[in-house]
Parts: structure tokens; sequence; C-alpha cells
């Protein structure tokens, strides 16, 4: 559900950087508070690294001809909470735009909104009562609510950019429906990993948990070690495997409009283009030769900077908060 900047005017992409990062700017303001919060940054960077494997791979829509993949908000926001959440998953997205020109830079802002700030800061919130009571049940109902009105979100900042001639109704009876079929693939595997934390170190979930009902006690480090291997298998193991069909969004468009719609080119979209010509270093999650090694170096690089990218600046919200 990653936008690209054809769909977006330089106003509506704008109005959606200052809406999102007033949300980065309230998250950050959030965290320099919680003074308990020290102990889980390297959960966080493995759980950001995770995140950016899970959304490389793309799995089959049956009988759409479609694939999508999960957003990941709802998961950071039950391990870390609504705000860091918010925090990670935007710095997730900021590096999938300028490290691989996967959505656009004009688009940033909407991307943020859409795929972050609606679950971890709406939906999560809403959902997390429904969560603890059953934690199945509450996620593929939590997914199923912000998985759609992302996708809505998608239809209204397009229509409202009006530089496409995709018509708003049957834009939106596309959209909804389809990401409807992706929730239910984000909300099984995302309660099969809050799952496997509650039954191991249910102190690490946001979520209130019993920890009698854990069945194992693994260490803090343990678990963050093994979440940082499960990212590592996915994004230099399974992502080999993602479906090559198209996401929702490009699917969705192209039945509007035959084939992907150009837009209208303003000079900042030609600017933020420029931008992401110069910052893209894996177009496509791969090098130019497009080999598997290739595509390996890529996928190993986005893990090891987005962890790496989350760490330091969550370390750097928490170090102000405490020199304050």
């Amino acid at each position: 559900m990653h936008m690209a900047d054809a769909l977006i005017s330089p106003g509506v992409g704008l109005a959606m950087a200052g809406i999102s990062a007033a949300a980065i700017g309230i998250s950050c303001a959030k965290l320099r508070r919680d003074e308990t919060f020290q102990e889980k940054l390297p959960l966080l960077a493995m759980a950001g690294a995770f995140v950016f494997a899970a959304q490389m791979i793309n799995f089959a829509i049956p009988g759409t001809g479609s694939s999508g993949h999960i957003g990941g908000g709802l998961l950071l926001a039950a391990l870390l909470g609504p705000w860091p959440a918010l925090i990670s998953l935007a710095i997730v997205l900021l590096i999938q735009c300028l490290l691989f020109a996967d959505g656009g830079l004009l688009a940033l802002g909407c991307n943020i909104f859409n795929m972050a700030v609606i679950p971890c800061l709406c939906v999560y919130p809403l959902m997390k009562r429904v969560m603890e009571k059953n934690l199945l049940f509450g996620t593929l109902g939590a997914a199923l609510i912000s998985l759609p009105l992302g996708a809505f979100a998608v239809v209204l900042e397009t229509t409202l950019s009006g530089i496409t001639a995709l018509p708003f109704a049957q834009f939106a009876a596309l959209m909804v429906p389809i990401h409807m079929a992706i929730a239910i693939g984000e909300g099984i595997a995302t309660a099969t990993v809050l799952i496997f934390v509650a039954r191991t170190r249910p102190q690490f979930l946001h979520l209130a948990c019993d920890p009698e009902k854990a069945r194992f006690n693994l260490s803090p480090k343990a678990l963050v070690a093994t979440i940082g291997a499960a990212a590592l298998c996915i994004g230099l193991g399974l992502a080999a495997f993602a479906s090559s069909l198209p996401d929702g969004l490009e699917w969705a468009v192209q039945k509007l409009a035959g084939e992907e719609t150009a837009g209208a080119t303003s000079a900042l979209a030609a600017q933020a283009q420029n931008i992401q010509d110069t910052t893209a270093l894996f177009p496509d999650y791969t090098f130019t030769s497009g080999s598997f090694s290739a595509a390996w170096i890529a996928a190993l690089s986005g893990l090891l900077v987005t962890a790496c990218l989350c760490y330091a600046v969550t370390r750097l919200v928490t170090r102000h908060r405490k020199a304050a």
C-alpha cells in the first residue's frame, strides 16, 4: 500500500507530511516521559528490522491476481506501545523510500499516516482490550479495521489530489475489499508472533497478559535474538519466494486505468524523484544486476540500517529526556 508520487499533489503531500510529522513529534515527546523504555531499545531495533523483512514478502490473494504484505503497525504497537511503534515504523518507511524507492518521497507523509498513524495511534488503542481478552481474534479484528481504513485513506488522498482520473466510488470499491483480504493474512501473522511472545516473555508485550500462562521463560536477550534471527531468515531466505503479483494498490489502479497511472508531474514531484534517484542504492530491493546475491546484499543492508537507525533514534530521544 505504498503510495507513489504519481497519485499525490504537492498540496496533499505536504499537508500529510505535516500531519505525520506532528504525530511523530508527539510520539517522541511521549517516549521521553517513559522512564522504563530503555530496556526495550534492543527489542525495538530487532522488531523494526523484523517488520522491514516481513514487508518484503508479498503473499498472493487467491482468485484476485493481487498480493499483499503485512503493515506491521499493530505488531509493533502490541510489542512496544503505540508511541515507539509509530517512530519505528516511520523509520522503516523512510528507509524503504530513500534506499529502495518503495513509495514516493512526496507521498511519504501519506504512507506514514496510512500505514503507521492509523494502526498505531487509532486502531490499536481502540482494540487493545479486545486483543488482551483474545489475542487471535482481537488481532484479526484490529487488522480488519486497520488495513481497510488505510486503504480508504489512500482513496481520499488520491481523490483530493485530483491529478488522476481514478473515480472515487470505483476506486474505493476495489481498494477496501482487497485490503480486507490482505488484513486476514496480516492478522494471522501478527497474532502468531504475539502469541509466541506471550508464551515466552509476556513481560515484553504492551498488552496485559497472564505471566502464569507462559510455557517458557526466555530471557530478554534470547527473545531479542530470536526476533533478530527471524528477521534474517525472512529477509535473506523467504523473501526470495515473495509473490510477483501487483499489490492491492497497484492492482486496483490497473483495474481502473489499465496500467499504473502516471498522473501530472509537478516541479516538487520532479525534485522528490531526483532525490530518490540519488539515494536509492537498491531500487526494487536489488542491484541493477538483479542476481540472487545482489538481492541478498540489499536485504541484509536494509535489515542492518533499519535496526541501527531505530536504535539510534530512540536512544537519542530517551537520552534527551534524561538530560532535560
